[in-house]
Protein backbone atom coordinates (compact mmCIF):
# COMPACT_ATOMS: atom_id res chain seq x y z
CA UNK A 1 0.00 0.00 0.00
CA UNK A 2 0.95 3.64 -0.66
CA UNK A 3 -0.03 7.38 -0.79
CA UNK A 4 0.98 8.72 -3.46
CA UNK A 5 3.45 11.21 -1.85
CA UNK A 6 7.18 10.50 -4.32
CA UNK A 7 9.85 10.19 -1.77
CA UNK A 8 12.75 10.32 -4.70
CA UNK A 9 13.53 9.49 -8.39
CA UNK A 10 15.32 7.01 -9.91
CA UNK A 11 17.07 6.97 -13.20
CA UNK A 12 16.63 3.66 -15.78
CA UNK A 13 19.60 1.77 -16.47
CA UNK A 14 18.74 -0.91 -18.15
CA UNK A 15 15.35 -2.18 -19.69
CA UNK A 16 13.65 -5.52 -20.03
CA UNK A 17 14.30 -7.73 -22.75
CA UNK A 18 12.41 -10.53 -23.85
CA UNK A 19 14.90 -13.41 -23.13
CA UNK A 20 15.50 -11.02 -19.50
CA UNK A 21 11.99 -9.17 -18.24
CA UNK A 22 14.59 -7.36 -15.09
CA UNK A 23 14.21 -4.06 -15.13
CA UNK A 24 17.21 -1.59 -13.31
CA UNK A 25 16.91 1.59 -11.66
CA UNK A 26 19.41 3.67 -10.03
CA UNK A 27 17.68 4.74 -6.88
CA UNK A 28 20.69 5.84 -4.81
CA UNK A 29 20.50 5.94 -0.90
CA UNK A 30 17.18 4.73 -1.04
CA UNK A 31 18.25 1.22 -1.85
CA UNK A 32 19.45 1.24 1.55
CA UNK A 33 15.67 1.15 3.39
CA UNK A 34 15.00 -1.99 1.20
CA UNK A 35 15.75 -5.71 1.11
CA UNK A 36 14.61 -8.61 -1.38
CA UNK A 37 11.35 -9.13 -1.50
CA UNK A 38 9.71 -5.88 -0.68
CA UNK A 39 7.91 -3.58 -2.88
CA UNK A 40 8.87 -0.07 -4.29
CA UNK A 41 6.35 1.68 -6.16
CA UNK A 42 7.90 2.68 -9.82
CA UNK A 43 5.52 5.41 -11.97
CA UNK A 44 2.91 4.13 -9.76
CA UNK A 45 3.50 0.71 -10.41
CA UNK A 46 3.96 -1.75 -7.44
CA UNK A 47 6.97 -3.97 -7.98
CA UNK A 48 8.67 -6.67 -5.94
CA UNK A 49 12.81 -6.22 -5.38
CA UNK A 50 14.27 -8.83 -6.58
CA UNK A 51 18.40 -7.77 -6.92
CA UNK A 52 20.11 -5.14 -4.76
CA UNK A 53 22.95 -3.78 -5.76
CA UNK A 54 24.94 -0.40 -4.73
CA UNK A 55 22.48 2.29 -4.99
CA UNK A 56 20.79 -0.08 -7.19
CA UNK A 57 17.71 -2.44 -7.76
CA UNK A 58 16.38 -5.09 -9.76
CA UNK A 59 12.96 -5.91 -10.57
CA UNK A 60 11.31 -8.88 -12.70
CA UNK A 61 8.71 -6.79 -14.67
CA UNK A 62 5.24 -9.44 -15.59
CA UNK A 63 4.74 -9.31 -19.90
CA UNK A 64 1.26 -7.97 -18.43
CA UNK A 65 2.73 -5.01 -16.53
CA UNK A 66 4.71 -3.76 -19.25
CA UNK A 67 1.77 -4.39 -21.69
CA UNK A 68 -0.64 -2.54 -19.58
CA UNK A 69 1.65 0.41 -18.00
CA UNK A 70 4.39 2.83 -19.58
CA UNK A 71 7.19 0.38 -17.67
CA UNK A 72 7.13 -1.55 -20.93
CA UNK A 73 7.74 2.34 -22.95
CA UNK A 74 10.86 3.58 -20.56
CA UNK A 75 13.34 4.72 -22.01
CA UNK A 76 17.04 4.03 -20.60
CA UNK A 77 18.40 7.25 -18.33
CA UNK A 78 14.53 8.43 -18.20
CA UNK A 79 13.71 9.44 -14.56
CA UNK A 80 11.02 7.28 -12.64
CA UNK A 81 8.55 8.48 -9.64
CA UNK A 82 9.72 6.33 -6.82
CA UNK A 83 7.80 5.94 -3.33
CA UNK A 84 8.52 3.42 -0.55
CA UNK A 85 5.67 1.24 0.79
CA UNK A 86 3.34 2.94 3.61
CA UNK A 87 4.69 2.22 7.21
CA UNK A 88 1.74 1.82 9.68
CA UNK A 89 3.30 4.23 12.51
CA UNK A 90 3.96 6.99 9.88
CA UNK A 91 1.83 9.71 9.31
CA UNK A 92 -0.24 9.69 5.63
CA UNK A 93 -0.61 12.00 2.87
CA UNK A 94 -1.77 11.94 -0.44
CA UNK A 95 -4.81 8.89 -0.59
CA UNK A 96 -4.71 5.18 -0.54
CA UNK A 97 -2.82 3.59 -3.39
CA UNK A 98 -2.17 0.39 -4.42
CA UNK A 99 0.08 0.43 -6.67
CA UNK A 100 -2.15 -1.71 -9.00
CA UNK A 101 -2.45 0.35 -12.06
CA UNK A 102 -5.82 0.84 -14.18
CA UNK A 103 -4.29 2.01 -17.54
CA UNK A 104 -2.05 4.06 -19.46
CA UNK A 105 -3.56 7.39 -21.24
CA UNK A 106 -1.69 10.11 -22.64
CA UNK A 107 -1.31 13.79 -22.05
CA UNK A 108 -3.57 16.00 -24.67
CA UNK A 109 -2.48 19.22 -23.05
CA UNK A 110 -0.12 20.85 -20.59
CA UNK A 111 -1.47 24.63 -20.21
CA UNK A 112 0.81 27.27 -17.92
CA UNK A 113 -0.80 29.23 -14.92
CA UNK A 114 1.51 31.41 -13.65
CA UNK A 115 3.70 29.38 -11.37
CA UNK A 116 1.75 26.16 -11.45
CA UNK A 117 0.36 23.94 -14.63
CA UNK A 118 -2.39 22.50 -15.65
CA UNK A 119 -2.51 18.98 -17.49
CA UNK A 120 -5.35 17.33 -19.11
CA UNK A 121 -5.23 13.60 -19.59
CA UNK A 122 -8.23 11.10 -21.31
CA UNK A 123 -9.50 8.61 -19.67
CA UNK A 124 -11.35 5.98 -20.88
CA UNK A 125 -15.33 5.47 -20.78
CA UNK A 126 -15.28 2.19 -17.62
CA UNK A 127 -13.43 5.42 -15.72
CA UNK A 128 -16.25 8.13 -15.79
CA UNK A 129 -17.96 6.67 -12.41
CA UNK A 130 -14.71 7.01 -10.72
CA UNK A 131 -13.80 10.37 -11.18
CA UNK A 132 -15.20 13.48 -9.32
CA UNK A 133 -13.97 16.97 -9.04
CA UNK A 134 -12.02 17.43 -5.94
CA UNK A 135 -11.54 13.60 -5.88
CA UNK A 136 -8.22 11.96 -5.54
CA UNK A 137 -6.35 9.66 -8.43
CA UNK A 138 -3.01 8.51 -8.74
CA UNK A 139 -0.90 9.65 -12.19
CA UNK A 140 1.97 7.99 -12.54
CA UNK A 141 1.98 7.51 -9.31
CA UNK A 142 1.79 11.54 -7.82
CA UNK A 143 -1.12 11.53 -5.48
CA UNK A 144 -3.33 14.60 -7.22
CA UNK A 145 -6.72 16.08 -7.13
CA UNK A 146 -8.79 15.51 -9.68
CA UNK A 147 -9.91 19.11 -11.50
CA UNK A 148 -12.52 19.81 -14.28
CA UNK A 149 -13.96 16.74 -16.21
CA UNK A 150 -14.94 16.18 -19.26
CA UNK A 151 -16.64 13.74 -21.18
CA UNK A 152 -13.00 12.10 -22.17
CA UNK A 153 -10.61 13.92 -20.30
CA UNK A 154 -10.30 15.75 -16.67
CA UNK A 155 -7.50 18.02 -15.43
CA UNK A 156 -4.73 18.17 -12.50
CA UNK A 157 -3.39 21.39 -10.86
CA UNK A 158 0.21 21.00 -10.61
CA UNK A 159 2.40 22.98 -8.08
CA UNK A 160 5.85 23.60 -8.54
CA UNK A 161 7.55 21.79 -5.58
CA UNK A 162 5.39 18.53 -7.31
CA UNK A 163 7.05 19.78 -11.00
CA UNK A 164 9.94 20.09 -9.46
CA UNK A 165 10.18 17.04 -7.57
CA UNK A 166 8.63 14.20 -10.02
CA UNK A 167 9.24 13.08 -13.51
CA UNK A 168 5.74 15.40 -14.60
CA UNK A 169 8.71 18.20 -15.02
CA UNK A 170 10.09 16.07 -18.14
CA UNK A 171 6.32 15.27 -20.01
CA UNK A 172 5.11 16.46 -23.04
CA UNK A 173 1.70 16.27 -25.01
CA UNK A 174 0.82 13.11 -26.37
CA UNK A 175 3.20 11.28 -23.63
CA UNK A 176 1.39 8.14 -21.73
CA UNK A 177 0.80 8.53 -17.97
CA UNK A 178 0.02 5.52 -15.38
CA UNK A 179 -3.36 6.17 -13.53
CA UNK A 180 -5.00 4.26 -10.78
CA UNK A 181 -8.56 5.47 -9.74
CA UNK A 182 -9.14 5.89 -6.51
CA UNK A 183 -9.60 2.73 -4.50
CA UNK A 184 -12.80 3.52 -2.47
CA UNK A 185 -14.19 5.05 -5.91
CA UNK A 186 -14.09 1.62 -7.34
CA UNK A 187 -15.20 -0.36 -4.81
CA UNK A 188 -18.65 1.64 -4.19
CA UNK A 189 -19.03 1.30 -7.79
CA UNK A 190 -18.84 -2.53 -7.82
CA UNK A 191 -21.35 -2.54 -4.89
CA UNK A 192 -23.76 -0.69 -6.95
CA UNK A 193 -23.16 -2.77 -9.77
CA UNK A 194 -23.57 -5.13 -7.72
CA UNK A 195 -26.72 -4.42 -6.57
CA UNK A 196 -28.11 -3.62 -10.04
CA UNK A 197 -27.55 -7.14 -11.00
CA UNK A 198 -29.54 -8.81 -8.16
CA UNK A 199 -32.76 -6.50 -9.07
Amino acid sequence: MFTGIIESMGVVEALPEATDKMLTIAVGDLSRELHKGMSLAVNGCCLTVCEIGEGKLKFFVLEETLRTTTLGELKKGEEVNLELPLRMEARWGGHFVTGHVDCKQPIESIKDLGQEKEFWISYPAFARGFLVPKGSIAVDGISLTVGKITAESFCVWITPFTLAHTNLKSKRVGDRVNLEFDLLAKYTASILQGRKEDD
